[in-house]
């Protein structure tokens, strides 16, 4: 079987490909103690109400309303204090008329009352060796009382399933006595590294060769997603070891990425590696800068990701490809990058035959969001990565923007995207009009 025509698709359609490939991870249980960072599997409903019983929100004087109504500064009225409680304790007294209950924040309102005064609005004092306190004003039915169920009722729908787990979350957890919880698997993300040329990190650099910088790259990638990790290197530019370390390496992992290998040159071995295994290759070309070699196949449920042995454009194919399946692996309700549109800040003269990913700077200004290319726009480029926290998608067909143009942007920063391609500003006729209005 020939190795399949490398036809260019859009974007989109790569990336719809792989999402109807997606299967979900499985679901384990964990403790709230190992749960952060977790995709949820279930849906948290509260199990009580909150507060669970009537409480007071400050220190002060549980009270009857009605003993109060004619207290004023010239006619202050005086109550006996009969006990004192906290948070956690339960009054033993029932508040009845003339009596004050002295309240601490948190602690259940006593049987018999129906308010609270604040602790600074009344005057303390001591009248044949008990405590009393004096009031100047009058106070209404249920002032000053958090009321049972008043934040959440039981029953309600707190989280859906799907969602990353945020330590406002696990306050909601323990709140609810959710003491275990079912979450959806991390995946195991092999990252092999192909190439003769390459060196560790803790090697000294030789003639013609070069530090492997990908495999950590996109080891710290794919953590920040979720994703368990475990790091390959195949340092020999060879048919049959590399067919060797992949087969191996599928034995311990669910997605395996490989840096390099996946052009037309003479040692670019990933084509004829999936064939041999019987692989399926979803897509061979990208119609993208860069990356348009990124190469996705599935093989007996498992993934393989061919990206470019370039830094940047494996850093933008582990993003676009990548991120949603091992997000939407484990249900994540927005898996891709996060879209938004912004202001370009100078002038970028590139022809753009296909969608162009262009390293970025994204700053909130007073008027709006403003977006600044970074470094070197070229694959091979490391440093472009530094300051980078987002990418400009500029659509193909388009030749060169102007300072000013409002372009669209995607970013692996803060929330998610359901499904980023169909924003308008990713089309090449949204691009035309938008540089026409600079003229």
């Amino acid at each position: 079987m020939p190795i399949a025509k490398r036809t260019p698709l859009p974007v989109a359609e790569a990336v719809n490909k792989i999402m109807n490939h997606i299967r979900f991870w499985g679901i384990e249980e964990v403790s709230i103690t190992e749960c952060d960072n977790r995709i949820l599997a279930e849906d948290l409903t509260a199990t009580h109400d909150v507060p669970p019983f009537n409480r007071s929100p400050y220190d002060g004087f549980a009270i009857r309303s009605e003993d109060t109504k004619d207290a004023s500064t010239n006619h202050p009225i005086t109550l006996n204090v009969v006990e004192t409680i906290g948070a956690g304790q339960v009054a033993e007294h029932v508040v009845k008329s003339g009596m004050a209950v002295r309240i601490m924040t948190g602690a259940k309102i006593p049987d018999g009352a129906d308010a609270v005064i604040m602790l600074e609005l009344v005057e303390e004092l001591v009248i044949d060796n008990e405590d009393h306190i004096q009031i100047k004003r009058s106070v209404k039915k249920d002032e000053n009382i958090s009321f049972q169920g008043e934040d959440t009722q039981e029953g309600t729908a707190l989280v859906k399933a799907g969602t990353k787990i945020t330590p406002g979350i696990v306050a909601i957890l323990a709140t609810f006595g959710y003491d275990t919880l079912s979450v959806y698997k991390k995946p195991v993300v092999g990252i092999l590294s192909t190439g003769t040329e390459l060196l560790d990190v803790n090697e000294e650099l030789q003639p013609g060769k070069i530090r492997n910088s990908n495999a950590y790259m996109c080891a710290a990638q794919i953590k920040a997603m979720g994703a368990e990790v475990k790091l390959y290197q195949h340092r020999e530019d060879n048919f049959d070891s590399l067919y060797k370390s992949i087969k191996e390496s599928l034995q311990e992992t669910d997605v395996l990425i490989t840096t390099g290998g996946v052009s037309v040159g003479d040692f670019d071995f990933l084509p004829k590696v999936y064939k041999k295994l019987g692989a399926q290759v979803l897509f061979n070309k990208v119609a993208m800068r860069p990356g348009s070699v990124t190469t996705v196949a599935v093989y007996n449920d498992k993934w393989l990701f061919g990206l470019s042995g370039n830094p940047s454009a494996c850093f933008v194919g582990a993003e676009l490809f990548v991120r949603p399946v091992i997000l939407k692996g484990m249900n994540m309700i927005k898996p891709h990058c996060r879209v938004t549109k912004a202001i370009l800040s100078s002038d970028f003269p590139k022809p753009n035959p296909f969608t162009r990913f262009v390293r970025a700077t994204l700053s909130e200004e007073f008027d709006g969001n403003v977006v600044t290319p970074a470094g070197l726009d070229k694959s091979s480029s490391v440093s472009s990565l530094i300051e980078a926290n987002c990418l400009i998608v500029l659509p193909g067909g388009t030749r060169g923007w102007e300072k000013g143009s409002e372009v669209g942007v995607i970013t692996w920063h803060g929330e998610g995207s359901e499904w980023p391609w169909d924003h308008p500003l990713f089309s090449k006729s949204s691009a035309i009009r938008t540089v026409e209005k600079q003229h």
